[in-house]
């Protein structure tokens, strides 16, 4: 009778072993709340270049940093094309400066991104489509954030849904209506599915970003 008391403190000894070592393992695969890191904040690893301006981009301690001649740089990882998803990141604007976050874009090796839409990233360019304006599309003109600040930047599509937040807060609640026309022979601004893409806009326009994170929905 003295040995199954004991064997129970055994088994929840075991099982206390197991609950401690799992999480962190699963933290670590799948980032807070489900969500995937896909910038290690060291290298341009999962990302590809556009074949324009490549100097445009480089990382620097622990940042992506754009601050030359157009060029855009596409999430190329395990994780796309992506369709349903939630985007995050954070991002700081330097006075004047202008950049965007695509989604559900493709890789292109020069020029304006055509397919999908721009989250705009403009704090004082200008530009009146300023930060998380769904660019030409539902526009914003002010954010409420300010240049050499950061700033929480989410993305979230669902089905034909797109939401934009800014620290928190929606700027932009969108419905793409059913059958939408691209937008011109230019752009399509209409969902379908894709990949993320972050833009250099001109050499005065420094923008950094760090912390970006995709939680598939």
């Amino acid at each position: 009778m003295k040995s199954f008391p004991q064997s129970i403190a055994v088994a929840a000894l075991l099982a206390g072993f197991v609950t401690v070592a799992v999480p962190p393992l699963h933290a670590e695969e799948t980032g807070d709340q489900g969500f995937v890191k896909i910038f290690d904040g060291k290298s341009l690893n999962n990302w590809k270049l556009a074949e324009e301006n490549q100097t445009a981009w480089h990382v620097e301690d622990g940042m992506l940093v754009c601050d030359g001649e157009r060029c855009h740089v596409f999430y190329d990882g395990p994780l796309q094309p992506m369709k349903d998803f939630h985007f995050r990141c954070e991002v700081k604007t330097t006075p004047g400066s202008n950049a965007g976050i695509y989604f559900h874009t493709k890789y292109q090796a020069t020029g304006w991104p055509k397919y999908g839409y721009e989250c705009q990233v403009n704090v004082s360019h200008k530009d009146p489509k300023k930060t998380s304006s769904l660019y030409a599309v539902e526009n914003v003109a002010d954010p409420g954030v300010k240049d050499n600040e950061w700033y929480t930047q989410e993305i979230i599509v669902k089905g034909n849904h797109i939401e934009l937040k800014v620290n928190g807060k929606t700027m932009v609640d969108y419905t793409e209506p059913a059958g939408k026309d691209a937008f011109s022979k230019d752009f399509e601004r209409r969902l379908n599915e894709g990949t993320i893409a972050l833009q250099a806009h001109d050499p005065q326009s420094k923008v950094y970003f760090r912390n970006l994170e995709v939680k598939p929905l």
